[in-house]
């Protein structure tokens, strides 16, 4: 679980390992139990290229300076969804509004409609 006293320092970190990946960081929001970022990546690297890098590193670095209580492992999957120009601003807004959005929705209901609405436009029936 990300604590919020450290979650500035997570989101910094993860920032840099976009950076020195030729890639530009939108917006980040880390959440106790998942984190969101939206990314404009470099065409040298995939997204699960730079998700894994992300994620071995922020671990690392969380464990290394005991930002949670025992050892700190993320998921062993991710998701990843492409959005226009057009729509940056409002998936910016949406990921720095992360706070008040989980008010009124978990985890599991946010991430069960991303799939339900993905899946509606790729195969739409």
């Amino acid at each position: 679980m990300i604590v919020d006293a450290h979650r500035e320092r997570i989101e910094k970190y993860i920032t840099g390992i976009v950076k020195n990946n030729e890639s530009h960081l939108y917006a980040i929001y880390a959440n106790p139990e998942h984190m969101h970022f939206l990314i404009s990546r470099s065409p040298n690297i995939s997204e699960e290229a730079i998700a894994t890098i992300a994620a071995n590193s922020s671990e690392r670095f969380i464990n290394e300076n005991k930002f949670c209580q025992g050892k700190f492992k993320w998921q062993d999957t991710c998701s990843a969804f492409s959005v226009s120009k057009g729509d940056v601003r409002k998936v910016c807004n949406y990921i720095l509004n992360q706070p008040e959005h989980h008010r009124k929705h978990s985890y599991m209901e946010e991430y069960e409609a991303f799939i339900k609405f993905y899946q509606k436009t790729i195969n739409p029936k």
